[in-house]
């Protein structure tokens, strides 16, 4: 699995637990503070669109997780 790949799965993963714990209707609601961190993984999103800086794709990497261009010319 590669870095991207991985990234969008931690982004979706954390935006639907967060949405889950932060939203009156929901079944494991918790408190709705925790929109703000689905706003924060958001906004990071969007940033790294823009200036391909990812902190999380930077800690896969040092963890020995290639990256795409990487993976694919194996």
């Amino acid at each position: 699995m590669t870095t991207e790949r991985l990234v969008r799965i931690f982004a979706g993963t954390f935006i639907l637990l967060s949405l889950g714990l932060g939203v009156q209707g929901s079944p494991i609601f918790h408190n709705v503070n925790w929109l703000w961190f689905t706003a924060f993984v958001g906004a990071n999103l969007l940033q790294s669109g823009f200036t391909k800086f990812c902190p999380l794709e930077i800690i896969l990497s040092k963890l020995g997780v290639k990256s795409g261009c990487q993976a694919t010319s194996s």
